[in-house]
């Protein structure tokens, strides 16, 4: 199983971006929320975008492992949702809009991907059987 490799380098990454949360809160003197502080604002969109998206990438992730899948399309699909989301990660702390964009982009074509293996497969084992 690979998956889990996966899942624990995403979760480290949600780890990392809600510590940046928590100190720019500290060193705002924010209790809650972003206190206009633009840099927080960032920091919480990275963070909350990263909840958003890996968990349905993970679930596709793991589905395709389940299934029985050649490992490649694990890896591919694990590397590229890490590459995706560091991408999208700095482009907003950063705030540089190209790796934000880039980041969605391979983000979206990843989940697309990932969606579109899992059905492919799932109807290729149902009538092949």
């Amino acid at each position: 199983m690979v998956s889990p490799i996966y899942a624990g380098i995403l979760a480290l990454l949600i780890v990392y971006l809600s510590l940046n949360v928590i100190k720019l809160r500290r060193a705002n003197k924010v209790i809650l929320g972003d206190g206009g502080v633009a840099q927080l604002q960032n920091a919480i969109r990275a963070q909350g975008n990263a909840t958003e998206y890996i968990p349905i990438t993970l679930i596709l992730l793991i589905l395709l492992e389940f299934s029985g899948a050649n490992v490649w399309f694990v890896h591919i699909g694990g590397i590229a949702i890490i590459v995706g989301r560091l991408a999208h990660a700095k482009g907003l702390l950063s705030e540089n809009l190209r790796y934000r964009v880039l980041g969605m982009q391979v983000t979206f074509f990843t989940i697309i991907g990932l969606a579109t293996t899992n059905i492919f497969y799932a109807l290729y084992k149902m009538f092949s059987a």
